[in-house]
């Protein structure tokens, strides 16, 4: 890996804690591709090799596989690069980094949900690198943060933000100067390895609530729409001529809340939603039982290959009804609704996935589709059937770099993560 330039903002990450710094940690925050994490965790790596020898270090993210893919190995190869030694304990997800006769050993954590704080309780740290710290559990956070009790041990921090009401944003951020923390904001032009036109790529994929977090770095409340952009014509499609290459039908059930099953069909590398399955007990004024939404599903998938079924994971008498005709195969579907959502803008912005105008209610719904007020990362749990099966979908099949894998059938075999 070789370094060409650095930002004025990344220059200071570097060497903040160079001349026996009086701070105690430092948050860096804001923009996504903005730079800050490979040149805090370079940073995190050089300071504990300057000023320990046989120290203790932790590095945290959300999970492991998630701090190694977006921490860990873009660090190591960096570190190698400039003549450190590495000693990667894959096993044991231990690190021990060496220069000259000084060796360090790093511990990786995952900071999932609150029973992690668990995993670190009992340790002596120099030193801790967090990475997306606003993903983590508080008491996680506060857990790793009490077992720096070395003597000149420091606290690291990055993450992009969230809502203006989270607990990091409110204790930490607004508190760094009383915690004697540096604090640096970031945004996209403070990464001198982004094109123009890549900047101005990824300031098209966001909107509203997202655009101000993840373009511009501020905390700011989701308001309005979800998807605002979707009220463009250009937003919507008709059904593609020709054959499609795959299959995939995503379900959200309902019983008394309406079900939603939505048919994706691949064609020329986009995800089109080409028919629905949208069924109202209300609206209708009767209920159906799982076996006649089965025979909906049916009748939707019609006589083409299914590669897999995608399903609300907390119906779990319907997918058990799936599973015992036989027909299709069934995966429950990841429910992170926050990071769906996110990915679901992502993909329709990017055309990945495309919305055909027989979808009616799938259209309807995303005119309606509401952030709650107050303040609070969450979108209304009404007008949301739809949402949720394309959700659904883009979670579980279309995103490739998540933290879970499953296995499906097509020809029998596939494997996707």
């Amino acid at each position: 890996m070789r370094f060409r330039s650095f930002s004025k903002k990344q220059l200071e990450v570097l060497r903040w804690w160079c001349g026996g710094s009086s701070s105690d940690g430092i948050i860096c925050d804001g923009a996504v591709r903005s730079g800050k994490t490979l040149c805090m965790s370079v940073s995190f790596a050089a300071w504990a090799m300057a000023e320990f020898s046989g120290g203790s270090f932790a590095i945290c993210g959300k999970t492991i596989r998630s701090v190694r893919r977006n921490l860990v190995v873009p660090l190591l190869e960096a570190l190698r690069s400039i003549g450190f030694e590495i000693n990667d304990k894959l096993s044991a997800n231990i690190i021990e980094i060496s220069a000259g006769r000084r060796t360090n050993r790093f511990y990786l954590f995952g900071g999932r949900d609150e029973g992690s704080a668990a995993l670190i309780q009992g340790m002596t740290l120099c030193g801790v690198l967090f990475d997306e710290v606003a993903l983590m559990p508080r008491s996680f956070v506060e857990q790793a943060v009490a077992r720096c009790s070395v003597e000149g041990s420091k606290l690291w921090f990055n993450c992009n933000p969230e809502y203006p009401q989270h607990w990091f944003n409110t204790e930490w951020i607004k508190k760094a100067k009383e915690k004697n923390l540096r604090y640096i904001r970031f945004r996209m032009e403070d990464n001198p390895s982004l094109s123009a036109a890549m900047l101005e790529r990824y300031k098209k994929l966001y909107s509203g609530a997202f655009y101000q977090r993840y373009v511009l770095g501020l905390w700011t409340a989701a308001e309005g729409l979800v998807y605002p952009f979707m009220s463009e014509e250009n937003m919507l499609c008709d059904v593609p001529e020709g054959e499609f290459d795959e299959y995939v039908i995503s379900c959200d059930y309902g019983t008394v809340n309406p079900s939603s099953f939505g048919l994706w069909g691949l064609k020329d590398h986009v995800w089109y939603r080409i028919d629905e399955y949208y069924y109202s007990s209300r609206r209708e004024g009767i209920s159906r039982t799982d076996e006649e939404h089965y025979e909906g599903l049916c009748a939707l998938a019609g006589d083409r290959q299914i590669s897999c079924v995608i399903a609300d994971p907390s119906a779990a008498s319907f997918i058990e009804v799936i599973r015992r005709h036989g027909r299709f195969d069934v995966i429950p579907a990841k429910n992170s609704v926050l990071d769906g959502i996110r990915k679901v803008g992502t993909a329709l912005k990017q055309g990945d996935i495309k919305i055909c105008r027989g979808c009616t209610d799938c259209i309807r719904e995303f005119g309606l589709y509401r952030w709650e007020s107050g303040g609070r990362d969450a979108p209304l749990k009404e007008n949301d059937h739809a949402m949720d099966d394309v959700r659904y979908f883009v979670a579980t099949y279309l995103d490739k770099d998540s933290d879970g894998i499953f296995a499906v059938a097509l020809d029998r075999t596939e494997v996707m993560g």
